[in-house]
């Protein structure tokens, strides 16, 4: 357990600094930024790449959201959940910390900007207001886990599933960066937003309740799709 821990530590920290590090420092480099589709390669490379690290060891959550649709769908015992979650949030942490250091570095840093923070209303990227930011977590998040669970089921081809789930996080960001800076993930959330604090931590509620509703959605629908063999 503690190397499972461990594991969905150093992996939720390499979500955190490789995803949210792209957009704090390289979205809008002068001349050379590499805008929302960069960022969103960002975070679906940071997930492809630690599915075949760590994925061996401890399933490679990395989101407390998915490790509620991994129980609700019959993949993940409830007793590991609240210590996954706890480690994936510590590891959101560090990475948000060690960004932090790295960013505060440049010369008119201010934690104004966001620092990757996910936000509605006047703190969402494009305006857009509390219910779009909370349907488009929750469907976001629902389709994220449809393609989780079917990519690892045991009938699906074996080996494939992390470029299936990372190209699946590519282009959940795609859609939304505009919407919320894109979550889908918890942990994500809550290492920016302890930075940059006042609004961030206010709107942190939304991005623990709808990625948690549409992951525990999709954890029962992928139990009747699969028609109860879950595994």
């Amino acid at each position: 357990m503690t190397r499972k821990l461990g594991a969905e530590f150093i992996g939720t920290f390499w979500l955190v600094l490789g995803g949210c590090g792209s957009a704090v420092l390289a979205a809008t480099f002068p001349s050379t930024g590499i805008g929302f589709v960069g960022v969103s390669f960002a975070f679906g490379l940071t997930v492809l790449t630690m599915a075949y690290a760590i994925g061996h060891i401890s399933g490679c959550h990395l989101n407390p959201a998915v490790s509620v649709g991994l129980w609700v769908g019959g993949r993940f015992p409830a007793s590991e959940l609240i210590p996954y979650i706890v480690a994936q949030v510590l590891g959101a942490v560090a990475g948000a910390g060690v960004l932090y250091v790295i960013a505060s570095g440049a010369a008119g840093f201010d934690l104004a900007g966001g620092f990757a923070s996910n936000g509605f209303a006047e703190h969402s990227p494009g305006g857009y207001g509390l219910t779009s930011a909370l349907v488009t977590e929750i469907a976001m998040t629902f389709m994220f886990l449809i393609i989780i669970l079917g990519a690892t089921s045991s009938r699906a081809p074996a080996g494939f599933a992390p470029i299936a789930i990372g190209l699946g996080l590519t282009l959940i960001h795609l859609i939304s960066i505009p919407v919320t800076n894109t979550s889908v993930n918890p942990a994500r959330s809550t290492g920016p937003a302890i930075f940059v604090g006042g609004w961030a931590l206010s709107q942190l509620w939304l991005f623990w309740v709808a990625p948690i509703v549409g992951a525990a959605l999709a954890g029962g629908v992928s139990r009747w799709l699969e028609g109860g063999d879950n595994k």
